[in-house]
């Protein structure tokens, strides 16, 4: 593996953004898939609006039951500060698209599984409110690696939409995704050379199987410098993580994992390391 000194166009970034809440107002809902609801949001609050990396995350508030808009909470020197008594319900998602200019940022809804954005999403309708705080913070992985691994399920998807936007033209990069049934598959706008393998639910009857059992299968190429991104139910990434790490050779500094959810548990989002 190169050192900085030799590759710094490879060295991956931190970069801490303020902590700012914002009330942004639905201008838009549609339906990419069966299974995936894009929701697009307004308002003037956007215009300082920063996502660096194609998979921060930001809390979205929603509506306590009744109400038309969220409580949100103030920006302390600890972190959020929540009125005495009212913490609102809020889940981690992606900043699919985000456009300045136009005050537009776009919210995909992964809807895998019974909860609260889920249903929010289905009923979601123009000019509903819903808040919004972040990010806190971006873990930007350069392009510039010679070829880019990315590995999730149906929450990864906006966050893989995004990243083969940001890739360059000619960029080997391979996609190993995991889905519902072949409803849920998605065309990817890229310029880069794209190897993609979709897995399918509906054919193993157990989530995570079909794709830690792909990535197993996955070709890695020999020589050049790597960079692999996963994301999706903790277990699975965590034993896909494993299988890399121990069984390919893949180094753990070229690896980014994280749970977007947990089997049997509610609003996990968390890294994935030793």
């Amino acid at each position: 593996m190169p050192t900085l000194e030799n590759r710094p166009d490879l060295a991956v970034q931190r970069v801490r953004h303020p902590l700012k809440f914002r009330l942004l107002q639905v201008k838009a809902v549609q339906a990419l898939t069966p299974h995936l609801i894009r929701v697009t949001f307004t308002g003037e609050d956007l215009h300082d609006f920063v996502s660096a990396s194609f998979d921060d995350h930001i809390k979205v508030f929603f509506p306590e039951p009744g109400a038309d808009k969220p409580v949100l909470p103030e920006a302390g020197p600890d972190g959020p500060v929540f009125p005495a008594g009212r913490r609102p319900t809020a889940r981690d998602f992606t900043p699919r698209r985000f456009d300045r200019e136009a005050r537009e940022l776009d919210i995909e809804f992964a809807m895998h599984e019974a909860g609260p954005a889920a249903r929010w999403a289905a009923q979601a309708k123009v000019g509903q409110y819903l808040g919004f705080g972040g990010p806190r913070g971006s873990l930007v992985i350069p392009t510039a690696f010679d070829w880019h691994l990315l590995i999730g399920d149906d929450t990864a998807l906006p966050a893989i939409a995004r990243r083969l936007e940001e890739l360059p033209a000619g960029k080997r990069v391979a996609a190993v995704i995991e889905v519902a049934d072949p409803s849920a598959q998605l065309e990817f706008n890229t310029q880069a050379e794209l190897h993609l393998v979709w897995r399918y639910r509906s054919e193993t009857g157990c989530g995570g199987e079909a794709l830690l059992q792909a990535v197993r299968e996955i070709y890695l190429p020999e020589g050049g410098e790597g960079y692999v991104w996963a994301a999706g139910e903790s277990a699975t990434i965590r034993a896909v993580r494993y299988h890399l790490c121990t069984e390919r050779g893949v180094d753990k500094s070229r690896i980014r994992a994280a749970s977007y959810w947990k089997q049997g548990a509610v609003a996990v989002h968390e890294t994935l390391d030793d």
